[in-house]
């Protein structure tokens, strides 16, 4: 059964720091592009981060320097270390699979874990 099932999420102060966890169940994990998508009140959905392999990394601006995401291909896991968190952090941040040869017909998402950053 496909599921991508997002943990780790919850309240911080701003200069915290949580990390975000997405185990991937029901398909090759090393067949997929993982990314971290976040979603504020009132915004669209954006990228946070995103992993192809090892050295294939690509950050948000906003997030550069403060995020670190990873996977682990023999957890079938990938994670998201936020540091330094400021107020517009504060989200649902959701994990998606991409394959990387057919991204149009095998895209799919975790169901969210909410990032609150308020002191």
């Amino acid at each position: 059964q496909l599921q991508l099932v997002e943990s780790g999420g919850g309240l911080a102060q701003p200069g915290g720091s949580l990390t975000l966890a997405c185990v991937v169940q029901g398909l090759t994990f090393t067949h997929f592009t993982m990314s971290w998508y976040r979603q504020a009140p009132g915004k669209g959905r954006e990228l946070v981060a995103s992993i192809k392999h090892g050295t294939d990394i690509v950050y948000a601006d906003s997030v550069k320097g403060r995020f670190i995401i990873s996977r682990d291909n023999d957890k079938n896991t990938v994670r998201l270390q936020m540091n330094s968190l400021k107020f517009e952090d504060t989200a649902v941040y959701y994990c998606r699979a991409e394959h990387i040869l057919i991204p149009s017909q095998a895209t799919y998402w975790g169901q969210g874990t909410q990032v609150t950053v308020s002191s």
